[in-house]
This record gives C-alpha cells, sequence and structure tokens, in this order.
C-alpha cells in the first residue's frame, strides 16, 4: 500500500472544528500554546465564543484561520503517527504546505506557530488585487488569455478544470469575463495571494524562515512551488520562500502521485475539498478523510 498524506488549507475551516478533537493527546496544551504565541485564545475563536468583538475574534480572518487550520491538522497527523502510521509522501495545498513540513519533521511545533503567525500576519497586510476560481474550462484557452493579459497569474493550479486566477480586480474581470468555462466565482479575500503582488510578503516571510532551522524531512515532501518530492532541509525551505509568489501547483502534485501509483490518499483536516480534486485526479484512489 502506497499512502500520501495531504493537508488543507485556507477556505475549508468552519465553526466547531476542533471540537471533536479535544480528546486527543496535548490539545489543549496545544492550543494554549498557540494562544500564548498569537496573544490570543484560540479555541473560543474555533468555537465561535470569542469575546472579542473585532476581526482577531473571527476564524475568518487569516490570522487566526491559518493557525487554527494548523493545529487542528496537526492533533490528527500525530495521532496518526501514535498508532504507528506513516505516509510515502506528504503535501499540503498553500497553507497545508506548512503542516505537511511539520508532519515531516522539518520543524518542532512551537517553530511552526511562530512562523505561522509572521505569515498570516504578513498576508493580512496585503491589501488590493482580487482571486478568481475558475471552473469547467479549455486549458489551451486560458493559458492564452492570462499570458496575455497584464496583471494576473494562475495562483491555484487545482485540477485540469479548476484553477483560481489571482491579479488586479482589473486583470482578473477581463480574463474571468472573456474565458469560456461552467462558472467564474469571485473568492473574498483581501488581496492577489500566490502571485508576484505578494512580494514584499513573501521577502519578509523569507527572513523569518531563515532564522529557523530546517531539518531534512523523513518523508518526501511535495512543494506547492515545485512538485517534485525532497527530503533536503535547505531545498525545502527555499521552496517555502517562493510559494507566496509563484502560486500552488496542486495539479501537478497529482499528477505525479498517479504515476507513483498512490492507493490511499488520507485528506488530514478541516473538509473534503482535496479528496474531491484526488477523486476526479486519480484513478482507482482509496480516499479517507481524518477529521
Amino acid at each position: 500500500m502506497t499512502i500520501a498524506w495531504a493537508f488543507p488549507g485556507q477556505g475549508s475551516q468552519k465553526i466547531g472544528m476542533a471540537d471533536e478533537i479535544l480528546s486527543l493527546e496535548g490539545s489543549l496544551e496545544r492550543f494554549e500554546l498557540a494562544s500564548e504565541i498569537l496573544g490570543r485564545d484560540l479555541l473560543d475563536i474555533c468555537r465561535g465564543t470569542s469575546s472579542r468583538n473585532d476581526e482577531l475574534g473571527d476564524l475568518n480572518d487569516t490570522r487566526n484561520t491559518q493557525p487554527a487550520m494548523f493545529l487542528v491538522s496537526s492533533l490528527l497527523l500525530d495521532d496518526l503517527k501514535r498508532q504507528g502510521r506513516k505516509p510515502s509522501f506528504v503535501a499540503g495545498h498553500s497553507l497545508g504546505e506548512l503542516v505537511a513540513l511539520y508532519a515531516a519533521e522539518v520543524f518542532d511545533l512551537t517553530q511552526a506557530l511562530v512562523l505561522l503567525k509572521s505569515r498570516s500576519e504578513l498576508m493580512a497586510t496585503v491589501n488590493g488585487g482580487a482571486m478568481t476560481a475558475i471552473l469547467g474550462f479549455e486549458r489551451a484557452e486560458l493559458d492564452d488569455l492570462v499570458g496575455n493579459t497584464e496583471g494576473v497569474v494562475i495562483a491555484n493550479d487545482n485540477s485540469s478544470d479548476q484553477v483560481v486566477l489571482s491579479g488586479t480586480q482589473k486583470a482578473v474581470d477581463y480574463v474571468s469575463s472573456k474565458i469560456s468555462c461552467k462558472r467564474a466565482v469571485p473568492l473574498r479575500v483581501s488581496g492577489a495571494f500566490h502571485s508576484p503582488f505578494m512580494q514584499d510578503a513573501a521577502s519578509s516571510f523569507a527572513v523569518k524562515l531563515d532564522s529557523v532551522d530546517f531539518r531534512d524531512s523523513v518523508f518526501p515532501v511535495l512543494s506547492n512551488a515545485d512538485p517534485t518530492p525532497s527530503t533536503n532541509a535547505e531545498l525545502l525551505k527555499e521552496r517555502l520562500k517562493k510559494q507566496m509568489v509563484t502560486g500552488v501547483r496542486w495539479r501537478e502534485i497529482m499528477n505525479f502521485l498517479q504515476d507513483e501509483g498512490i492507493t490511499t490518499f488520507v485528506e488530514i483536516g478541516s473538509g473534503k475539498v482535496l479528496s474531491g480534486l484526488a477523486k476526479r485526479s486519480i484513478k482507482g484512489i482509496s480516499l479517507n478523510q481524518v477529521s
């Protein structure tokens, strides 16, 4: 049996997602550590009972979403490890890449939370720009439109028939209006994530990454910026530095897993988005959700 563990990113969060995992070993202590690092009660935010009445009491604020999603996935994967489970490969979508690196023991829990605090705060400062999901399209037409329109890129290449565009509002709207597709869905985001417009945030995050010692991974990691397996600490760090500006090459990650003969795909965390993509991308795959 060849197994891949995959970790979801933002968009899969939901109120109450932590409630069912509080019985897992170390769960309350992990939320307490996160709350100490962040300066607010993350468990209350996950439950929707935060006493704050500003955006920092909202689970959907990226400064809360990213560490909350990480905590849920990390507790679940650590429980799998205690059961003696291990994957052949790990991968994460956007934010999920940091969970994958933690799963592969590239850095420890405290280092992960410090990095997530920095990443989420930097991304929250980026204003302007837009993102739109495009569903059901011809790849050649899309590539031609994006290639000939300044100010727009493919931020998330999720599958053969699902991508997310990112860039200036004008450029994203133009491509969305011109492409022949089943649906074009504008996303509620504050900035043009996973695009060159994130360069300042990416540069600042790179400085933070350089302050953290990465270790060689115990499982091969498929990075968003380069979907080829690696266990090398410095290479994995360099790839993570590029993630904010180069996007998420999830379609290529799925193609790699299919070519490697992956038999079992395990999505670890809130939601089933990645399982749905895997079902459409990898023939005969066995799907499991751990949430």
